[in-house]
């Protein structure tokens, strides 16, 4: 199949698909005689994995690691777990963030009557520039400024 057959066949774009072969994620396809990437079933299976693993927030780098633990019949469940449990204390670190800016943000809104007047409580706490907190989720370190990293399970 050529490369739009596979990307409908996976749910990676197209331009996604020529990206992960471009950093190694996935093998470039077989060619045509007239120069075309020729998609397997194989492939497919591949692109779904790495579309899957996207979807649930790992990076690349990530990716590649667990394709390599997919292929390895001799992996341990343990590294895979360890980088699953990793991936869901970042995400839950990144959702307790989220919750906090909504919860600032909704604050501000309440305090606004939000009628013609120029005077404003989402502008003034927007202009007073105080960061929500200095505990951001971070890829590297799970928060910045701190070097926290997940509790290993």
């Amino acid at each position: 199949m050529n490369i739009g057959e596979a990307a409908s066949a996976s749910g990676v774009s197209a331009k996604m698909i020529r990206y992960y072969e471009k950093v190694g994620l996935v093998e470039a396809p077989a060619r045509t005689d007239a120069g075309y990437r020729s998609y397997g079933s194989r492939d497919v299976h591949n692109l779904r994995f790495v579309r899957r693993a996207r979807d649930l927030g790992f990076t690349v780098d990530e990716i590649r690691d667990l394709l390599g633990l997919w292929r390895d019949q001799g992996r341990r469940s343990a590294d895979v777990k360890r980088m699953a449990l990793d991936q869901i204390w970042l995400l839950e670190q990144k959702a307790r963030h989220l919750q906090e800016m909504a919860d600032t943000l909704k604050s501000l809104a309440d305090c606004c009557t939000g009628d013609a007047r120029p005077d404003c409580p989402i502008i003034a706490g927007l202009e007073a520039g105080q960061p929500l907190s200095s505990r951001r989720p971070n890829r590297r370190f799970g928060v910045t400024n701190e070097r926290a990293v997940p509790p290993r399970r």
